[in-house]
């Protein structure tokens, strides 16, 4: 079974997460109600999956994934913030610092079990073998979860890279939202999620020359993205 560590300082909500996730059968879920003993739990066991809110008292979530990501021994465990924050830049912010993904509150448990669930999915080994692939001076290690550019190397989220690696793979194809959401996160159904427009903002911040105006990571407006480096 897979071990979830929730760090939520509500405990009526963690609860009813920590009820419904075991009631599934498939997860053993540890509670921590701030930062610094959620630090200490994940670092104790190593969880499978962090589920961690943005508001906690004193240490913040944001400064939690930042820890977590620091350290060898927690920097791969994917974490999903729960926030009740709906600015675009509060939620870039977590995802900037790790996250792989987030959910906004109020929230179906329903929901919420689906979605660590994709994420676990993507977060399992490949099983086909890694690739090294090159596209003009962007040279990316899929063993070695590095990329580099013009021998440079650019430091990625575990997300941001996997969203990198689909696109490199299907270069010149047209890649729509929901094939992205479907292929690289895992979600069948969740239509309104700006997920996959935030990572791919991040991605053009960390490696495009002018972010406003890519020549890499291309936007066809009403179909999706397209990868189209020479």
């Amino acid at each position: 079974m897979d071990r979830i560590l929730i760090i939520e300082d509500d405990a009526d909500i963690a609860l009813s997460i920590k009820y419904s996730m075991e009631r599934d059968g498939s997860y053993v879920v540890a509670v921590a109600g701030d930062g610094e003993s959620g630090i200490a739990e994940a670092r104790r066991t190593v969880p499978d999956l962090v589920l961690l809110d943005l508001n906690l008292p004193g240490m913040d979530g944001v400064e939690v994934c930042r820890v977590l990501r620091r350290e060898a021994s927690t920097a791969d465990i994917p974490i999903v913030m729960l926030t009740a924050r709906v600015q675009e830049q509060d939620k870039i912010g977590g995802l900037d610092v790790g996250a792989d993904d987030y959910i906004t509150k109020p929230f179906s448990v329903k929901e919420l079990v689906a979605r660590v669930r994709a994420v676990l999915r993507r977060a399992s080994p490949r099983t086909d073998g890694p690739r090294t692939l090159v596209r003009g001076p962007l040279a990316l290690d899929e063993a070695r979860r590095r990329i580099t550019v013009d021998g440079e190397e650019v430091r990625l989220t575990r997300k941001e890279f996997d969203l990198l690696v689909f696109l490199i793979a299907h270069r010149g194809e047209v890649i729509t939202r929901e094939r992205l959401l479907d292929e690289v996160w895992g979600y069948e159904r969740f239509p309104t999620t700006r997920t996959v427009d935030m990572h791919v903002l991040r991605l053009r911040r960390k490696f495009e020359a002018d972010p406003d105006r890519p020549v890499w990571i291309l936007t066809l407006h009403g179909h999706g993205y397209k990868f189209a480096a020479v």
